[in-house]
């Protein structure tokens, strides 16, 4: 017996209201906000990671003893932006918190380095360094309103992803909750570097 063409209308039209009303298309939503969301955030890493170069380059011409500290921030560099950070790195909680110790780890040698100018005031006077301070202050600010933004577009889609009904499609779909920001990372990299010691 053949169908009528419009009982296949009627499927079809029948599981988009269905998808619709079942949070679907709002994961779709929320999920691409994550992705905008943390793009930002890794483009202000990028942004500092950036700066980095220039700004050893200028603390060694005055402070190149500092081998040490200039070494490890060198260091924290490379690996921070060794791991490739792709959209799955948001689906895979070991990777995401490999991200944020690297980017920690890379907070801390910053700071370090930011401290050596106080015991070079020819360093602290330079052009170039009071501009990279500026710089690297800025971008810090930014990484935290981009942070900021990320955990908001995270906390709305793992409530979609828990709240019932909707968290019957999280299943049927494998919308899995998305990692983090955690307390305890987020102090270690939310703290900015003193990039303001230098000022009156």
């Amino acid at each position: 017996m053949r169908k009528h063409p419009f009982s296949r209308w009627f499927v079809l039209a029948f599981l988009a209201a269905l998808l619709s009303g079942c949070g679907y298309n709002e994961f779709q939503s929320k999920d691409e906000a994550i992705k905008a969301a943390w793009g930002e955030v890794v483009n202000q890493y990028q942004r500092r990671a950036d700066l980095i170069p220039n700004l050893v380059n200028t603390v060694k011409g005055y402070a190149s003893h500092e081998k040490e500290t200039l070494e490890s921030v060198t260091r924290a560099r490379a690996t921070a932006t060794s791991i490739q950070v792709t959209p799955e790195v948001l689906n895979n909680p070991a990777a995401f918190q490999k991200f944020q110790q690297a980017q920690g780890e890379l907070s801390s040698a910053l700071s370090r380095l930011m401290a050596v100018s106080e015991k070079y005031p020819d360093l602290k006077a330079d052009t170039s360094f009071r501009d990279l301070q500026s710089q690297l202050e800025g971008t810090e600010n930014r990484i935290t309103v981009a942070r900021q933004r990320y955990i908001a577009s995270v906390q709305e889609y793992n409530v979609l992803a828990r709240r019932f009904p909707t968290n019957l499609t999280a299943m049927i779909f494998s919308y899995e909750v998305k990692p983090t920001f955690q307390v305890e990372n987020e102090k270690a990299i939310s703290t900015a570097p003193a990039v303001d010691f230098g000022k009156k």
